[in-house]
């Protein structure tokens, strides 16, 4: 299974998307500042997650909801999932 996930910093409230096997180590990652893009933002609390049967799927998707740059979007995904 993969996962996309969404992330939002506790100190800014910017919102990450991304896609990994592994949802909780990858925040790991993030937290920890492995991940450049991220390190400046930290904390990051994973707030969403879809779960698919395979890489390509997850990718498509992740790609999909970084198209819409769109923070409404985001929300109403989350808005959904509660």
């Amino acid at each position: 299974m993969f996962y996309v996930y969404i992330l939002k910093s506790e100190t800014s409230g910017r919102y990450y998307i991304g896609y990994s096997e592994d949802p909780d180590r990858r925040l790991a990652e993030h937290n920890s500042g492995k991940v450049k893009s991220t390190r400046n933002f930290r904390p990051w609390v994973k707030i969403y997650t879809e779960a698919f049967p395979d890489e390509v799927s997850a990718i498509r998707r992740e790609r999909e909801i970084k198209s819409m740059k769109s923070r409404k979007y985001i929300e109403s995904l989350l808005q959904k999932h509660f």
